[in-house]
């Protein structure tokens, strides 16, 4: 039995954290309908049903997008304030009444309203929850944990392109906005209700199931220092890492949205790009899964420049990609890097800002992460209009990456004064 606010000295036979990072990793599979990759399958029908010009609808999402991660840090002080359960529920509830709203959609600026809610909602508080509450159940296994969360990421670029093809083909894209709103509703809404849980002390536990007192317990509180949002912002670290946040979320996104045409411009078509996202996922999959066992060992600063070290090989590999063996070469190092990638960012801010502000904190990165995915690739399509191709905006964005390995030495964990 658990004892709210008295904490035991034994250990229960299973941790409730595994609980929580189950719940962590289904809050990342139902943010699907706010992600890119599912709201690229209703692109082309919106545009056949309306008659609606592409460059107008890419428009709306590229501003609703920005308006989104602009806003995003409500969510955070929201999480800081009455905890990650309550935000969850109001989020998931609204992110199942934004899916109605999208089928509804009759003009553009429904659209842009539609387009709006679910990028805060599903890509941006969706994956802020967990990002933070599973800080607040583990400290030193917090690296496998994140990893085991990350499933649900997987699960969830997986699955939902197929489905709502299935579902759009089959029933018509309205239908399948509903069937996508029940699902949250009737799925998800329930299982944060009875099961969500803000942090291991309100029932009784410690992070890491540590029994009070113990040597796990001891480390655990050394490493668990936190810092408010004004203090963080006072160090080079906070800075740097934000650039480190916005980078591979601007990177990753301009490629995506334009690989077909770039692997197009090589002489390749449709199915190549494809196997190379699906290449991609299939290597980072695994990759992410160890990453976060890898994290509980070295310095999470260290791993990051490693990132960007991948990041800066595969830009150059794409620069030279003349082939299919070139762009297969190009997709599992995309892939293995993402992999490392998602761990970084996901565990960085808790690791050197702690547990008692990491609303207000990781909210911050979330927002760099929303507005470089909005800014990625505007430079890729506007180089293609001036110079016909990729080859300069590639060359250029080599300096993205040299940056973040700068900006991941120069950040070591940062030391706050007593």
């Amino acid at each position: 039995m658990y004892e709210r606010n008295n904490l035991v000295n034994t250990k229960p036979s299973f941790y409730y954290g595994w609980y929580i990072v189950a719940l962590g990793a289904l809050s990342l599979f139902f943010s699907g309908p706010g992600q890119t990759y599912s709201n690229s399958v209703f692109i082309d029908f919106y545009i056949s049903d309306f008659g609606w010009e592409r460059s107008l609808v890419s428009g709306i999402y590229s501003a609703a997008t920005l308006s989104a991660g602009l806003i995003l840090f409500t969510a955070g002080r929201a999480i800081d304030t009455i905890g990650q359960r309550k935000v969850s529920l109001t989020v998931s509830i609204l992110l199942a009444a934004a899916c109605f709203w999208n089928s509804i959609v009759i003009s553009p600026w429904m659209l842009f309203i539609g387009f709006f809610l679910i990028r805060f909602l599903g890509q941006g508080s969706m994956t802020l929850v967990p990002n933070t509450l599973i800080p607040q159940w583990f400290i030193v296994r917090r690296g496998r944990a994140f990893s085991l969360m990350m499933l649900g990421g997987f699960a969830s670029s997986t699955l939902f392109p197929p489905l709502n093809a299935w579902l759009i083909t089959s029933f018509g894209w309205q239908t399948a906005w509903q069937v996508l709103g029940a699902s949250i509703l009737l799925l998800f809404v329930p299982l944060v209700f009875f099961f969500m849980k803000d942090k291991p002390e309100d029932i009784g536990l410690l992070p890491d199931n540590a029994i009070k007192g113990s040597s796990e317990h001891t480390a655990a509180q050394k490493q668990d220092v936190s810092w408010t949002l004004k203090e963080a912002k006072s160090t080079r670290q906070f800075w740097l890492l934000l650039l480190c946040v916005g980078i591979p979320s601007m990177l990753n996104t301009g490629l995506t949205f334009h690989l077909v045409s770039i692997v197009s411009d090589r002489g390749m078509d449709i199915a190549a790009a494809a196997f190379v996202l699906s290449l991609m996922a299939a290597v980072g999959f695994p990759v992410t899964f160890a990453a976060g066992f890898i994290l509980e060992r070295i310095r999470v600063h260290y791993v990051f420049a490693f990132v960007f070290l991948g990041q800066l090989i595969f830009l150059i590999v794409l620069y030279f990609t003349q082939s299919f063996a070139w762009a297969v070469a190009f997709g599992l190092i995309w892939g293995f890097t993402g992999g490392l990638e998602r761990i970084c960012i996901s565990i960085v801010f808790p690791e050197y800002f702690g547990r008692k502000h990491i609303g207000s904190i990781k909210s911050i990165a979330s927002t760099m992460t929303v507005v470089g995915s909005a800014f990625g690739p505007l430079p890729f399509g506007a180089a293609y209009d001036f110079f016909g191709g990729y080859e300069e905006i590639l060359l250029v964005s080599l300096v993205f990456p040299i940056a973040g390995i700068a900006a991941c030495l120069l950040s070591p964990p940062p030391k706050k004064k007593s």
